[in-house]
Formats: C-alpha cells, structure tokens, sequence
C-alpha cells in the first residue's frame, strides 16, 4: 500500500477514537478518489485487527435514492462493520463516541453460505440464513456533514454502531420472505410521534438490489475480500437519516414483513 493511504487510515484512525472532526479529503491537495479510498479502507482495517478488533459484516451506505441530492452522493458505498460497534438488543445507547450521529432504520442480511458474484436476488436469498431489523448510528468525520463519496468511504463508510433487533430465519420455500423484501415499509417515531415513513423500494428498489450492487462491487475490488459466510450485511436506511440527541426515544414499526420494530434511548 502506498504511504498516502496509510497516512489516510491513521489519520481517520486517529480521528475515530478522538472524536475529531478533520477536513474532507476530496478538498484537499491532491484530492481522493474512489479507488483510492477502497485502498484505505483495506489499510483501516489492518490497522483495526490489529488493535484486537473482529470485521464481522460491511454496511451499505447511500443506497436510498431519496436521500442523494440532501448529501450530494450518488451512488452507494459500504464501509466494515466490528465486532465493537455491532450489539444486539440495546434499549440505550450514549452517543458521545460519535460525531454528528445520525439515525437510520434498516434490514439486514445474516448469511449462511458465501455470495457469489453473477448471483440474482432469489439466489443471493439461497445463501441467507437470518433477516434482520436494525438501526445504524452514522457519524461524519467532516463538519456538517459535508464530504465527497471518497470521504464517505475512508471514513468507514460513516459507520458509527449498529444496533441489532429482531431477526426471522429465511425458510426453505421463500417465495413469500422474497416478495415481501420489495414490498415492506418502516416508520420511525421520535419521542411517540412518527417522523417519517419508508418504503422497500427506496432501497435500490429493495435491500435484495442493494446486496446484489455489493456483491458486484466487491468482484471488481483487489483490495477488499468478497462477503463471507457468517457475515451480516446491512443495506441502508429506508427512511430519511434523523439527527439523534441525549434523552431523545427513538421507535420503529415494521409492516410487511415478520419483524418487531426497534426501540431505543440514546444517553
């Protein structure tokens, strides 16, 4: 790996565990591109293990459409996902680790045997065992949230935590399980009152599309290793991202698909 991107990594490294803002690669000399900072993140998550952390999943970033124009990206990106920000079943959540957090309701993926590229979205459904209910806390490492897709990737994919609710095994004949991935819809209430309502479809037109966009990235990258076995995979946010405060409930209501909703206090 080349002494920029392991400057980078440290650097966000460094920034992660300080809670320290810096300034957005992509305005710097030089710039940052896309396939540069999938090289960071390959270097980040050495530098990770090596200070005793476990990648145990990607999270998927930017895959709802209606939320581009508000961030000025495109096109979705993942970041890794670690045994330290991975929990399940918190009923609270302190949120001075993270910098400018931001809430998102999602599914995510369990799996059971390895993807392969190539694969549709009935086989990719093959190789899951567990469908899941979570929320993602994002974070940006660049002031209000003002980046470039490249920064978003070298950031960890702005991963902050996930929080891990309830989760339904994919059953052998999963012709209903399949359809009503395309079709479910998600609230989210702050405080007992609904803020936002999302649809199936707003993730690239559903979390099976937005798995198999993955899967595909991950056949054309040399410095990241393609989703394994055991692996969970998180598809992005149905609904908008919420800004979240201390003191603040957040709930969830699932409808369309056989998964409790989610409910959490952040401190």
């Amino acid at each position: 790996m080349s002494d920029k991107t392991q400057a980078i990594a440290a650097e966000v490294l460094g920034a992660l565990s300080n809670v320290k803002q810096i300034e957005a690669f992509t305005r710097r000399a030089g710039g940052l591109s896309l396939d540069e900072a999938y090289a960071v993140t390959a270097a980040l998550r050495n530098l990770r293990i090596a200070r005793g952390e476990k990648p145990i999943g990607r999270k998927i970033g930017f895959t709802n459409r209606t939320i581009w124009d508000e961030y000025q990206v495109f096109a979705p990106i993942w970041g890794d996902m670690y045994d330290t920000t991975v929990q399940s079943g918190a009923k609270t959540l302190a949120l001075a680790p993270f910098c400018e957090p931001r809430l998102e309701p999602e599914i995510f993926f369990r799996f059971r045997d390895a993807p392969k590229a190539g694969m549709d979205e009935r086989a990719l459904l093959g190789c899951i065992g567990g469908v899941g209910h979570g929320f993602e806390i994002v974070q940006s490492l660049f002031r209000d949230w003002r980046f470039g897709a490249a920064d978003c990737v070298v950031g960890g994919g702005l991963h902050g935590a996930y929080v891990i609710g309830s989760t339904t095994p994919v059953p052998q004949n999963a012709d209903a399980l399949f359809a009503q991935l395309s079709t479910f819809e998600i609230e989210i209430l702050r405080d007992g009152e609904v803020v936002d309502r999302g649809q199936a479809p707003n993730v690239l037109d559903g979390p099976l599309s937005a798995l198999r966009h993955l899967v595909e990235l991950l056949a054309d990258d040399s410095n990241n290793p393609p989703i394994q076995a055991g692996e969970i995979v998180t598809t992005g946010t149905v609904t908008r991202a919420f800004v979240i405060k201390p003191g603040e409930r957040w709930q969830t209501r699932v409808y369309g698909l056989p998964l409790d909703g989610l409910d959490i206090t952040f401190a």
